[in-house]
């Protein structure tokens, strides 16, 4: 099983070096990410909460939001890039 106890730094810092996320603004501890196909005209824009632990159910929507199809590949990802 992988690791699961991010932080919100972790994860902001992981999709915007290695995921083409780009932060588009900052609402007090919450990152909002941008992120957009080169080509298509696909869209994606959520909020990371900057918080020192995220709770597993907020990962899973993160994750669902940046488009990862698997959970658990996309905990490996961030545990292994941050």
């Amino acid at each position: 099983m992988n690791k699961r106890d991010f932080s919100g730094k972790d994860i902001i810092k992981v999709l915007v070096n290695k995921g083409n996320f780009r932060i588009e603004r900052i609402s007090g501890d919450h990152y909002i990410l941008k992120w957009e196909h080169p080509t298509e005209d696909e869209k994606r824009t959520f909020v990371v909460p900057n918080h020192k632990k995220i709770r597993i159910g907020t990962l899973s929507s993160i994750a669902e939001q940046a488009g990862a199809k698997n959970f658990d590949r996309f905990c490996k990802w961030i545990d292994l890039n941050r």
